[in-house]
């Protein structure tokens, strides 16, 4: 499988289940069909991108 380094924004509705890591390094578990929070740490909207296994 190749590798995605495709950036999603707040927003959006996550593609796979897995570990997604913010702008601001922080790391989240999310779900498929739930839509990418807000940055945890600032609280505003953020780039994320699906976490290299």
């Amino acid at each position: 499988m190749g590798k995605n380094y495709r950036e999603y924004r707040t927003g959006q509705g996550v593609p796979e289940t897995g570990k997604y890591i913010c702008q601001s390094g922080k790391t989240a578990k999310l779900n498929e069909n739930e839509d990418f929070p807000a940055c945890p740490v600032s609280d505003e909207e953020t780039t994320w991108t699906h976490e290299e296994q």
